[in-house]
């Protein structure tokens, strides 16, 4: 069974969050907000990775392309959806919210936004 991973995108840094596909952590990191940095990281997954999500902002258009030319299997969430799950949490920082994110890119919960 594979994992999957969720991006909590910010201007400086990128909070990363690996779960099983019984929804386990597995892993998580902080990485410069650069497809390089990003892509670099979850290659140690690549062959178990199913989907990366990552939600809809101002640097998505960006990352989703440069992160798909380098074949990450990345989908961009809703924000609005996404973050409706996410405001349940009790303690909202940038390292919990990657953690709601893989849990609803393992579920399925979530609206795929088509990226140009």
């Amino acid at each position: 069974m594979g994992v999957f991973a969720a991006c909590d995108v910010s201007q400086d840094q990128t909070a990363i969050c690996i779960v099983s596909h019984e929804g386990k952590l597995l892993a998580e990191t902080k990485v410069p907000t650069c497809p390089d940095a990003i892509a670099d990281w979850l290659e140690s997954w690549s062959g178990e990775l199913e989907r990366v999500g990552m939600e809809t902002g101002p640097l998505a258009v960006w990352l989703w392309n440069a992160l798909t030319a380098r074949e990450v299997p990345v989908v961009c969430l809703d924000a609005r959806h996404a973050n409706g799950v996410l405001k349940m949490m009790p303690n909202k920082t940038d390292r919990h919210d990657a953690r709601g994110l893989a849990q609803i890119v393992r579920t399925g919960w979530f609206k795929v936004v088509q990226i140009k």
